[in-house]
């Protein structure tokens, strides 16, 4: 009978691990739904951002509230990891802080762990009356309604039970030291966890076993469903970060990508040699579509970033258009762009791998053109984002499906363009008659 804990433990433990793998080829499935691009540029700085940027969390600071409180709850899931570690060794062999052998070492890491889990638990609460009572303007935007708005409470909730768990299982754990009891043996330093266990002073020894078995099960349970709560949580840039900094451009942000099939047609047009009537090069077939109008026209990159978003709103508080009260914000963006991908990889999964139209597109069904065309590319958004994330690059490659294959840029534009096409500049005025202003003074 003493064997079956541990069986229940490896089973609990496959079916997260495995259901976890199981949402993480789903999500790959889906970013490979994308174009492949060409990832250009030197890869020791893309290690340097990923480092700088990721794992440094160098752009949270930029507004120090939130990056600082961050940083405490970004270190708790890391290093308190470590912790899980012992715990699972321990779910398995049927040991007991398999790691207590490390003396002084060990009593360093458990109290680091308590200091950062108290730490971990004051963040949560102070983020949580920061979106909640001071109802801070990016976190009530039109977007974060509904389902946006519950994840990120229940991430907060799901923080503070993962915490208060790990600091009443070192509770009762320490009060059965104190007595003795068998399998619990002196170890560890309990800075935090003391005070609670103050309070189990009067109880029993059996209800402090059951204290801290139910504290120790709860826990890693909550964890294995936090691990797969992920992939439909905003909390999946906790992963993804890492590639997603990786990825992310290194060319100046103010440089826009040509469309090769264009760039190598003006080439062409403007070589005096180049015989204008010769066929195309067999090797550059043009492109099946130009520009964006649904999520399987962006490239991987793109559609990694739409998953990575953390829907912090930085993007869209920076966002010049947004303050002026259009109707774009570049954090929505991402988020469409991820829930029109899901919409697709759920019609992928009932028909088995293939897919058929289904009457809906991103453009208009998800994004509207108002959106798209009240962008400034100034860039802030992408500035502004922490994991760098791209939203510019998504709406760029929408207006130009718009413009090059359905010719619905505004009037404005349109207008624009013909000038240029015409007379060489985006005015109404020949070549020739530029300068009659200065003869009229």
């Amino acid at each position: 009978m003493e064997i079956v804990p541990n069986i229940l433990f490896v089973v609990a433990l496959a079916a997260g691990i495995g259901y976890f793998s199981a949402n993480v080829r789903k999500l790959m499935r889906n970013i490979r739904l994308g174009k492949t691009v060409r990832v250009d540029g030197p890869v020791s700085q893309r290690w340097k951002n990923m480092a700088r940027i990721a794992l440094g969390q160098q752009k949270m600071v930029v507004r120090p509230v939130a990056g600082i409180l961050h940083i405490i709850i970004y270190l708790g899931f890391v290093i308190i990891n470590l912790e899980v570690l012992e715990i699972i060794i321990d779910g398995i062999f049927g040991t007991h802080r398999i790691f207590a052998f490390m003396g002084g070492f060990y009593d360093f890491l458990i109290g680091s762990f308590e200091i950062l889990a108290l730490l971990v638990i004051v963040s949560v609460v102070i983020f949580w009356l920061r979106r909640n009572a001071l109802k801070l303007q990016r976190f009530w935007k039109p977007e974060m309604k509904g389902w946006p708005k519950k994840d990120a409470d229940w991430i907060l909730y799901i923080e503070v039970i993962l915490m208060t768990l790990f600091l009443t299982m070192n509770a009762a754990d320490l009060r059965l030291q104190e007595l003795g009891s068998a399998h619990y043996e002196m170890a560890g330093a309990f800075p935090v966890s003391s005070y609670i266990a103050g309070w189990m002073s009067s109880w029993s020894e059996s209800t402090l076993i059951l204290v801290e078995r139910g504290a120790w099960w709860l826990h890693i349970l909550g964890i294995l469903f936090f691990l797969n709560y992920l992939y439909y949580s905003k909390h999946l840039h906790i992963l993804l970060a890492f590639p997603n900094t990786f990825f992310g451009r290194l060319t100046p942000q103010g440089q826009f990508n040509n469309l090769e099939s264009v760039q190598k047609e003006v080439a062409l047009m403007m070589d005096p040699n180049a015989d204008p009537f010769a066929a195309p090069a067999e090797d550059t077939p043009p492109p099946d579509k130009f520009g964006a109008s649904d999520v399987m026209d962006l490239n991987q990159i793109q559609l990694l970033n739409a998953y990575t978003c953390t829907e912090c709103g930085r993007c869209t508080s920076e966002c010049p258009a947004n303050q002026t009260g259009k109707k774009l914000s570049p954090r929505k963006i991402m988020m469409d762009t991820r829930d029109r991908l899901e919409e697709v990889g759920r019609k992928l999964d009932a028909n088995k791998g293939n897919w058929e139209p289904d009457g809906k597109q991103l453009l208009d069904d998800y994004i509207s053109r108002e959106e798209l065309w009240a962008c400034t590319s100034c860039n802030a958004c992408v500035e502004a984002c922490p994991v760098s994330i791209d939203p510019l690059s998504i709406i760029l490659d929408m207006r130009r499906y718009l413009v090059m294959e359905q010719s619905a840029a505004p009037s404005d534009l349109n207008v624009m363009m013909s000038n240029i096409e015409n007379n060489g500049a985006p005015w109404p005025f020949n070549q020739m008659d530029r300068l009659n202003w200065n003869e009229e003074n």
